[in-house]
């Protein structure tokens, strides 16, 4: 199912943001000018003999090691899901593509907390060149996603603060 018509199915408010094909979130975030940090990248994850939906910020990466900890599967049973499990669970989908409803693919679908923190989310759709602009809250209750603690800031995240000069080096200048 498409996730503009599962949204409009239930009611729920959304904007269409059409951009060029990102192939990632963090190239979204750019698109739509938007902070990384309130456009949701998705994830499938193999963890044992299911699979799980993870949402998280464009600005974090992953920690498998908290995320073994949430899904109860050992570390050696957890990873990403390859192009060709992707293409077998999200038919109706570009390649590549993970909508963050894990609900219409029979799928449990965990939320990283650092998402919580905005009130409106850019989340990714079927295609490549769609965004929508969703309310957080309205998210969670269509979705009902597991909380979770499962994410990191990455390395060069682009909305983070870049650090001044040290006073040392200010006054030498």
């Amino acid at each position: 199912m498409y996730v503009l018509d599962f949204l409009r199915s239930h009611g729920v408010w959304f904007e269409a943001l059409v951009h060029r094909p990102a192939s990632s979130s963090t190239k979204r975030a750019r698109s739509v000018h938007v902070p990384g940090r309130r456009v949701a990248k998705t994830v499938l994850i193999k963890a044992g003999d299911r699979f799980v939906v993870a949402v998280l910020p464009s600005t974090s990466q992953i920690d498998l090691g908290r995320l073994t900890e949430v899904v109860g599967a050992p570390a050696s049973q957890v990873r990403l899901a390859t192009s060709d499990e992707l293409l077998e669970l999200f038919p109706d989908c570009e390649p590549g593509v993970v909508p963050p409803f894990g609900r219409l693919y029979g799928l449990t679908t965990l939320v990283d907390s650092g998402l919580a923190e905005s009130p409106e989310i850019i989340i990714g759709a079927n295609t490549r060149h769609e965004g929508l602009r969703i309310r957080f809250r309205d998210f969670q209750t269509l979705e009902e996603p597991v909380p979770a603690s499962f994410s990191r800031p990455n390395a060069a995240d682009p909305d983070r603060p870049i650090r001044s000069q040290s006073k040392r080096n200010r006054r030498a200048g």
